[in-house]
């Protein structure tokens, strides 16, 4: 028997018609405690990196009231399954918190002595008992071949909509080392209620974050805005921050919880923090730190991660305190990526002076970078500005991505795809004898994806609003 299809408009009058309650039913607004109140069992559950990932790494973790030890256990991985006749039992630091989803505890255990190039498990303790084994493996102490993803902001509507991509840039490559997060992680400071947001980060990770190391640079939204005693506006770091993220304690004086280095396998990654440089007073400190930590750098390559954009593809003006200050530290360091977020839009720019003299520039053969790249994950959409047009190599608007980024002895290869796995950007940085990267595009690459008029890129009503 052969059955009539029917067309998406068919099937959502009959759905409309037999179920008229659910049709007119608005989306509910995200809900105040459950699923996010702290129960028996450790919830999420997120993996750092050491400064030397070779040896170290730690994981934090959230508990009910009733687990007040921070209580971890680890052993060598093995292919067997007595993983607890080799397990040690490691203590840490707790520091309770109280939100709209009630009263709870966060954790942080860090796992430190262990060997190069090494694959462990481990779990966490909550009132009710241990989570389930959780398996990662330590960065070589060698360069080496390695893999990692990066992701722009996700912000807004994180569960419902920028999950989606999070679990596709895991799902469609293979075996990521660890992944770095340009900021605005969740969006604190406007509609939805702060502590749901970093459940539904930690969920839309799931376990991915627990067995790979986050590297995250803060955004404008992990801050809070107070009222300073003088009566003036002034911002505080959200407490979920250094609860969320046991990070490696070793940036600039006075800005150490959202500053650090992790050296893995030949790349030095460095996170800034964008939003205490341009509003708190943590310019000078940073760039002091910054400068120092690239001169030590013994890394192949370095890469630096924070907020808000050098080159803007959204707003009208430069960041120009920051591209003022760090910027004759990217060139003369050779500071060879930049990873950033803040202005829901694609745009990765080599040169200044714009894309003609950039595609001169490797016609020539001559030395570019560092490469300047901004992405968006999350939902929230800005519209490009008026230099997209001239100033970036590539830039894309109303679209979701992820980068997968390779790093192969002398090249480092990167690739921007689409929230449904298409390729829509890619270059190799190749290191030559002289110490300069030629960067070669690539091709095979869809369409630029832009608004026209009040038209996205996906025939449907364009979502990304001017910046002002």
């Amino acid at each position: 028997m052969r059955m009539k299809m029917l067309s998406t408009a068919a099937l959502l009058t009959m759905t409309a018609a037999t179920f008229p309650a659910h049709a007119k039913q608005a989306e509910p607004a995200h809900s105040v405690g459950q699923p996010y109140a702290a129960r028996n069992l450790a919830d999420r559950i997120v993996l750092s990196a050491g400064a030397d990932a070779a040896r170290e790494m730690a994981v934090a973790f959230r508990t009910d009231t009733a687990q007040n030890m921070a209580q971890a256990q680890i052993a060598p991985a093995i292919d067997g399954p007595s993983l607890e006749a080799r397990a040690v039992t490691v203590t840490g630091t707790s520091s309770p918190i109280t939100t709209e989803n009630g009263d709870a505890i966060y954790h942080q255990v860090r796992f430190t002595g262990l060997e190069p190039g090494s694959a462990y498990v481990y779990r966490v303790k909550g009132s009710a008992g241990w989570s389930e084994w959780l398996q990662f493996r330590t960065a070589s102490d060698k360069a080496q071949p390695f893999r990692f993803l990066y992701l722009g902001d996700t912000q807004n509507n994180i569960l419902s909509i920028a999950s989606r991509v999070i679990r596709e840039a895991f799902h469609s490559t293979a075996s990521p080392s660890l992944v770095v997060h340009a900021g605005d992680l969740v969006a604190q400071r406007e509609d939805k209620v702060h502590d749901d947001e970093w459940g539904e980060w930690t969920q839309a990770g799931a376990y991915n974050f627990s067995i790979v190391p986050q590297l995250p640079a803060t955004g404008n939204h992990e801050y809070v805005d107070i009222i300073a005693p003088d009566g003036s506006e002034s911002r505080k770091l959200g407490p979920h921050w250094p609860r969320t993220f046991a990070l490696p304690d070793n940036g600039a004086q006075g800005v150490e919880a959202t500053t650090y280095y992790v050296d893995y396998q030949g790349v030095r990654f460095i996170a800034l923090d964008g939003t205490a440089a341009l509003d708190l007073g943590g310019l000078d400190a940073q760039t002091k730190w910054l400068d120092a930590t690239l001169a030590s750098s013994k890394a192949t390559w370095n890469i630096v991660t924070f907020h808000q954009p050098i080159f803007t593809c959204a707003r009208p003006r430069d960041t120009e305190l920051l591209k003022a200050a760090w910027k004759p530290v990217f060139e003369t360091r050779k500071v060879d990526l930049v990873l950033q977020g803040h202005d829901h839009c694609y745009s990765r720019l080599t040169a200044e002076a714009g894309k003609t003299a950039s595609a001169k520039a490797r016609a020539d053969g001559k030395v570019q970078g560092p490469v300047y790249l901004v992405s968006v994950t999350g939902s929230k959409m800005y519209g490009l500005n008026d230099r997209s047009d001239t100033q970036p190599d590539r830039v894309g608007e109303d679209t979701q991505l992820f980068q997968v980024i390779d790093v192969e002895g002398d090249r480092l290869r990167l690739r921007t795809r689409t929230a449904t796995g298409r390729l829509y950007d890619g270059f190799d940085l190749i290191r030559h004898a002289d110490g300069g990267n030629r960067l070669v595009e690539t091709e095979g690459l869809i369409d630029l994806r832009h608004c026209t008029g009040g038209t996205g890129p996906d025939g449907l009503p364009c979502t990304a609003r001017k910046k002002d």
